[in-house]
């Protein structure tokens, strides 16, 4: 699977849920606190037309934001199972 940077703050719930949801199908990611680094806060405003989004998320050179978080479009923009396989 392509490198997945998520884009987020520590205040954010939708963050939590996105970060739960990749943890819950094994699925590895890069996360970036925009409240501590200027230069991300810049990138997600850029590709969310002036709006600070989060969480955003980057793979496969697009950006998608994942506010309000939707399970369907994570795991349709990921190519993940939207449901967690049980061991």
């Amino acid at each position: 699977m392509e490198e997945i940077t998520l884009y987020t703050t520590t205040w954010c719930g939708d963050c939590r849920y996105v970060k739960q949801f990749l943890r819950e199908r094994g699925v590895t990611y890069t996360e970036i606190n925009i409240d501590e680094d200027p230069d991300a806060e810049d990138l997600v405003l850029r590709v969310n037309d002036g709006l600070r989004k989060v969480p955003t998320i980057e793979h496969a050179g697009k950006f998608f934001a994942c506010s309000p978080f939707d399970p369907h479009l994570l795991a349709t923009e990921l190519n993940i199972a939207l449901n967690p396989s049980k061991h």
